[in-house]
């Protein structure tokens, strides 16, 4: 009996979604939809991202939690604009709530759009934002097994960043596993290894998101 019911949120949600894309295209908005479980490093990585490339590239934030502004507040110390999305009890954003962080948020002259999502390695990815790429974020503390046993946020995402290789030497964790697993779930899965504290490979980051900024099409 839940089957319709799910099914109908999830094409209300399809359907605000794909206003968001439209709104994104118009405004030729970079989007991007930030996953991972609790702790991978996704405000870290949005902290030096925002600080290293602001002479670049003109860049917001929309930050999901489920309580507290603390994320959005060290957004904001980037000097970025940040909209707060509190959930509540929810383990994840949706594209409705999206809609709504969008009215207040200015988009024109906008590079790029971070939506850092609630920290949950099952629910975010089923839920689409309107957003160009979904990124999955693994860290090193979570264990290179990841990808095999929780394959829909890998199965949807374009790209996973391994963060924390700095914590490398002290834990055991197989970066080759970690990508043959992500691999496997998602053949097509693009793969970037780095350390947002250290800054280890974040030119590599900084290039891919460069490269799709380019690739919006003009309107």
């Amino acid at each position: 009996m839940q089957i319709p019911v799910v099914r109908k949120i999830l094409e209300a949600n399809a359907t605000m979604a794909d206003e968001n894309k439209n709104l994104f295209h118009q405004h030729r908005v970079l989007a991007l939809n930030l996953m991972s479980s609790p702790g991978a490093g996704k405000t870290a990585l949005l902290e030096r991202t925002l600080t290293d490339l602001k002479t670049e590239l003109t860049m917001a934030v929309i930050e999901g939690d489920v309580q507290t502004t603390n994320d959005a507040q060290r957004i904001a110390a980037t000097g970025a604009p940040v909209v707060q999305i509190n959930t509540d009890q929810a383990c994840h954003l949706d594209s409705s709530m999206i809609q709504e962080a969008l009215s207040r948020m200015d988009l024109n002259g906008l590079d790029v759009l971070f939506i850092e999502n609630v920290g949950n390695l099952v629910c975010p990815a089923a839920f689409d934002l309107g957003e160009d790429f979904k990124i999955t974020l693994l860290s090193v503390p979570e264990g290179d097994d990841k990808p095999l046993k929780y394959p829909s946020m890998f199965v949807r995402s374009q790209l996973m960043i391994l963060n924390k290789l700095d914590l490398m030497p002290y834990l055991d964790f197989d970066l080759d596993k970690a990508e043959q697993g992500a691999k496997t779930v998602n053949p097509a899965l693009e793969v970037l290894s780095v350390s947002a504290r250290t800054g280890e490979n974040l030119q590599a980051w900084y290039q891919w998101v460069h490269s799709r900024v380019q690739a919006k099409p003009k309107t």
